[in-house]
């Protein structure tokens, strides 16, 4: 796979190797993880007759990549003052890579930019969380469009009017998961920030928490969560997925805390 030039699909054919006898009941994840596989081969040999978005995001899924430039002078560009929800960065023996989600203030439309460095750099791309760049994005072609590139800023970072972004529902934020996983199998997690939520632990790992529902909760600090949040609700951002709901920034009174 990687000879012909599919480095994405090589990459989750190389991590079923991991699967078989890695915990209780490995052999549905297993196969889960084949049919999906077989999904991506097939959507892509038959592209042609699927919807472009759609054809977009398999390519992709493949490993066939889209230069920033090239998406930013063909992809329509969209302006806005977008706050900057947090990011995370991870690494690999190939290289580093930096996740950074901003939201459009007035669009309220998500996007995530892409930053990459050599093993031990770090990404150029930094932008701190909490405040708002008047900037114009174009969208990665997909189904459904989060990637963006960078282009033009039109002023600095600054303080944004709000103390923070607002939020939605554990249950809403579920259900916007399963949406964005309607329109791409393939999808590990999609951003979302959660209002009036509080952490709490339990006998089976720490859940997030809010009238609505629970979902499993997973952040390097979950005790910092709960300092921050001192028994009561706060907003919260981070990613939906599989697993439960990866923890990335909160909002208190005294402004973000990177998590």
């Amino acid at each position: 796979m990687v000879d012909a030039q599919a480095p994405g699909f090589a990459s989750r054919a190389r991590d079923l190797g991991a699967l078989p006898a890695s915990g209780a009941q490995w052999p549905a994840r297993l196969l889960e993880e084949y049919a999906l596989l077989h999904l991506l081969a097939a959507g892509y040999q038959h592209q042609d007759a699927l919807p472009a978005p759609l054809a977009a995001t398999i390519r992709s899924r493949v490993g066939f990549t889209v230069d920033n430039a090239d998406v930013l002078r063909t992809g329509p560009l969209v302006r806005d003052h977008w706050l900057v929800l947090g990011s995370r960065d991870s690494s690999d023996d190939r290289l580093t890579t930096r996740r950074l989600w901003l939201r459009g203030t007035r669009s309220g439309r998500d996007a995530l930019l892409l930053s990459f460095g050599r093993p031990g750099t770090t990404p150029e791309l930094s932008l701190p969380t909490g405040l708002v760049l008047d900037a114009e994005l174009a969208f990665h072609p997909a189904a459904p469009a989060l990637r963006a590139a960078l282009g033009a800023r039109h002023a600095g970072p600054s303080a944004p009017v709000t103390p923070g972004p607002e939020g939605t529902s554990i249950d809403a934020a579920l259900g916007s998961y399963a949406a964005a996983l309607g329109a791409d199998p393939w999808l590990d997690a999609w951003p979302a920030v959660i209002a009036e939520a509080t952490p709490v632990p339990t006998d089976h790992g720490w859940q997030l928490v809010d009238a609505t529902g629970a979902v499993p909760l997973f952040t390097p600090s979950p005790w910092r969560l709960l300092a921050a949040s001192t028994g009561r609700p706060l907003t919260v951002f981070g990613e939906c997925g599989h697993r439960g709901f990866h923890a990335v920034t909160c909002w208190t009174e005294h402004g973000p805390l990177i998590l």
